[in-house]
């Protein structure tokens, strides 16, 4: 048996050719005696016909088919009647009368809707897993499938005209601190003893850059032992590089890059040449978020000096004990109930906030307010021209320590967003997230943390300040690649003065045994 061709392949051209293909039955009609067949393989469909005029043993065949049996076929390429094409189906101007039939494999009816025309999956997951053979079986998850495979080829090719190598690093290896929790794997040529497999191939690239190696990439496998979330899973595989003799503008350079000729091409978008670049602070203040979603406005401001000269209590309590007063104007948002308020009320109490104030625009940009007796009309006025609220917008605030504030303050605004549908798909908006904090107190162990890890440089202007002890303000090379609200990428510039790493582990309050 060989195909002379795929399911997807035929075209008019092809119209007179005796062809041969194979695959599984997508569809069957009979339709006044006429069987047509919809036969689908990974690369498309072909619609088949049996007429009995033709050759009625073939068609008595047929008439046996029945969704997802295997065949092979070989037949004569026709063009379609006119008028009786299928725009939907690459193959659509064309079908194969049928010659000969052989039926490979016959099925019972499948657990699954392989064919379903919404390309959705409605099984419960067990029951995917389960037929985890039939569900990889249709065309929407082989897409899903295939796409990762050109990915993978096209991340292949970057990084080989890029000068990189690709280095293959161990997966049973030793033990080592990390994020998360390792996974363990007994030795059974050294009882009692355990390998780990890697969270990351961290060491032995940095071994690689040691070695003068200069280009290091990998497509690696990754294990840790942590809970599930919705971005994470015990086993994930990520694109993993190192360079020597960079800074990072560098770093993001390239992948800025990466970008355009990897993910641009695959998806078939047009990213930005140079991806926008925003710090941590910015993005705290007008996001709340270290990863913010810029699909949408809805920027949060800090109105702490106009609330502090209120007659609100909760609100100069706050900046009293050098809190913050977060706000932002939910465009569009004059009516939302007294439940979606209090619903989002509920929400924002999930991330640490006390509550939440809310202040109406009306007609001729008057604000409304429960809370009005404790602010003079300028001072309302102040607030809604801070917020940039119009006529018809609704005005929230949050007040609290200013984290709380803000991270509260960054998901009630994905709150609104995601109710008054703002988070368009169709969209793709990067950013890159520069100059992290380098250290963030902890309040249950009552000292100073590396926000990422020890082993990030300062940024050079805050070196100087880092050294002296000034850890609240000192910035580092650390930074973020986010798409839509997503952390798809990151790393940082490597402490590579042995001076400077022992003063940082000083700093984090680490002994030289340690």
């Amino acid at each position: 048996m060989k195909r002379t061709h795929s399911c997807g392949a035929l075209r008019l051209e092809d119209v007179g050719k005796t062809v041969s293909l194979a695959g599984w039955v997508d569809r069957r009609r009979d339709l006044g005696g006429v069987i047509f067949v919809d036969l689908r393989d990974k690369y498309g469909k072909t619609q088949v016909v049996f007429n009995p005029d033709r050759n009625p043993e073939v068609h008595k065949i047929a008439d046996q088919l029945r969704n997802e049996f295997v065949i092979y076929i070989t037949g004569e390429v026709q063009a379609r009647p006119e008028g009786m094409g299928n725009d939907k189906l690459a193959t659509g101007t064309i079908d194969v009368k049928v010659d000969k039939l052989e039926i490979l494999n016959a099925s019972d009816t499948p657990p699954l809707a392989i064919n379903d025309p919404k390309e959705e999956s409605k099984e419960n997951d067990d029951l995917r897993l389960r037929y985890r053979y039939l569900d990889l079986r249709r065309p929407w998850i082989q897409k899903n499938l295939i796409l990762k495979s050109q990915f993978l080829k096209a991340v292949n090719d970057f990084f080989y005209a890029n000068g990189f190598e690709n280095i293959e690093t161990p997966v049973l290896c030793k033990s080592t601190p990390e994020g998360a929790r390792d996974y363990l794997v007994p030795s059974r040529v050294n009882a009692g003893k355990f390998y780990a497999l890697p969270q990351s191939p961290q060491q032995y690239k940095q071994l690689l850059m040691i070695a003068g190696m200069d280009r290091y990439f990998q497509i690696a496998k990754c294990f840790r032992d942590e809970d599930l979330r919705a971005d994470r899973q015990p086993e994930f595989t990520q694109i993993d590089v190192e360079m020597s003799f960079v800074d990072q503008d560098d770093v993001m350079d390239l992948f800025d890059r990466f970008v355009t000729d990897v993910m641009g091409k695959v998806w078939a978008f047009t990213p930005p040449s140079k991806i926008r670049r925003m710090k941590y602070a910015e993005a705290m203040l007008k996001y709340g978020s270290d990863k913010p979603d810029l699909r949408f406005d809805l920027e949060i401001h800090d109105v702490s000096d106009i609330a502090a000269e209120s007659n609100f209590g909760v609100f100069k309590n706050v900046v009293a004990a050098s809190g913050k007063i977060r706000g932002l104007a939910a465009k569009g948002c004059v009516d939302f109930t007294r439940k979606q308020i209090d619903d989002l009320t509920t929400h924002v109490g999930r991330y640490g906030a006390k509550g939440l104030v809310w202040m109406r625009v009306k007609a001729n940009d008057e604000v409304e307010t429960q809370v009005g007796k404790f602010f003079t009309t300028e001072q309302l006025n102040a607030l809604r021209d801070a917020v940039g609220a119009k006529e018809g917008d609704m005005m929230f605030f949050i007040a609290g320590p200013e984290k709380t504030a803000a991270t509260a303050m960054g998901q009630l605004r994905l709150e609104i967003a995601r109710l008054k549908g703002l988070m368009n798909p169709k969209v793709r908006e990067f950013v890159w997230i520069t100059e992290f904090p380098m250290f963030e107190y902890s309040e249950t162990e009552g000292r100073y943390m590396s926000m990422h890890h020890p082993f990030t440089s300062p940024m050079p202007e805050h070196l100087e300040m880092m050294l002296s002890g000034n850890l609240k303000d000192c910035n580092a090379q650390a930074y973020d690649m986010v798409l839509n609200g997503v952390e798809i990428g990151g790393g940082s510039i490597r402490i590579h003065n042995p001076k400077v790493q022992e003063k940082v582990f000083g700093l984090l309050g680490l002994t030289e045994a340690q």
